[in-house]
């Protein structure tokens, strides 16, 4: 999530006296569910490299092993440089796009497990899914942004450098734990999360859907009016007190997710692999029902 805006919010918790550099060992979640899980693998090299560039350096090494093709893009934005990365999944050319995406970066403290290589994981995990399972009615292209952390400068500059437009891209940032799939969508009415409702519900988590949401990557597409959505996955206690934390309020108690991201505390120690299982799975079903119902046509208007 956004460094310049979640300082804010830090120090407005801090104020609140409801935050610690460390979360209390309740706010905990240790790590659980199948040490093999490749979603877990991958949080893991990612949240063991020494930079960036090495994160995304793991991220590619993955696409290698699934057989997806990918390619680097370097930018230059607002004075910084940065370098994105691309693939697509099989798929013919005149199907509508899907993007799925997370930004890659972390920030200098902690290792940036939930912020956001659990969002990362999540989209390759994904990717694996449907390229094994194409979709019936869209092509798939998965991004990872580089310097979400500095101002969402890598969707910003995908955006600004001539990206091809999306019939829909999803956001995936902080997928680390929790029984609520956080949906992000300005308008209520969007079939996605119709399909998302059903999934989790199937999934036996719950859904907490509307405009209200963090920001990050999502925001650069709906700033250049493309149509995205975002997801998460956290504590259902925890939204209506991060809400609360944006709208400068001060909760009496401090979110999970506040404690974490963007402390030393950003450890691999935090991830529930058995929850996340459960949120993939309710994304991909959501995903495959959304597009079985969307016809080649409506997806281009």
């Amino acid at each position: 999530m956004s460094l310049q805006r979640l300082f804010t919010i830090a120090s407005l918790v801090l104020l609140a006296g409801c935050a610690s550099a460390q979360p209390s060992s309740q706010a905990v979640a240790p790590t659980s569910g199948n040490p093999a899980s490749p979603w877990l693998a991958d949080v893991t090299a990612m949240t063991e490299a020494s930079d960036n560039t090495r994160r995304r350096e793991a991220i590619q090494r993955r696409l290698d092993e699934l057989g997806i093709a990918w390619r680097t893009v370097s930018f230059t934005i607002e004075r910084q440089h940065g370098t994105n990365l691309l693939a697509k999944l099989d798929g013919p050319d005149s199907a509508p796009l899907l993007m799925l995406g997370a930004h890659f970066d972390r920030v200098g403290v902690g290792r940036g497990a939930t912020d956001n290589a659990s969002g990362s994981a999540t989209v390759l995990a994904l990717a694996q899914r449907l390229k094994a399972r194409p979709l019936a009615n869209h092509r798939v292209a998965i991004s990872f942004w580089d310097l979400e952390e500095r101002g969402l400068l890598g969707s910003k500059a995908y955006i600004a450098n001539g990206g091809t437009k999306p019939a829909l891209y999803v956001n995936f940032d902080v997928f680390g734990w929790g029984d609520t799939l956080w949906m992000m969508s300005p308008d209520a009415t969007h079939p996605l999360i119709a399909a998302s409702q059903s999934a989790t519900r199937s999934a036996g988590i719950g859904l907490s859907a509307g405009p209200q949401y963090p920001p990050t990557d999502h925001l650069a597409f709906l700033k250049a009016k493309w149509p995205a959505v975002s997801y998460s996955l956290v504590g259902a206690d925890e939204i209506p007190r991060i809400l609360e934390v944006f709208a400068g309020k001060k909760p009496a108690q401090g979110p999970k997710v506040m404690q974490v991201i963007h402390s030393d505390a950003d450890t691999i120690e935090q991830i529930d692999v058995a929850a996340v299982t459960s949120g993939i799975d309710a994304v991909e079903a959501a995903l495959r029902q959304w597009d079985a119902g969307t016809t080649a046509a409506a997806a281009t208007q």
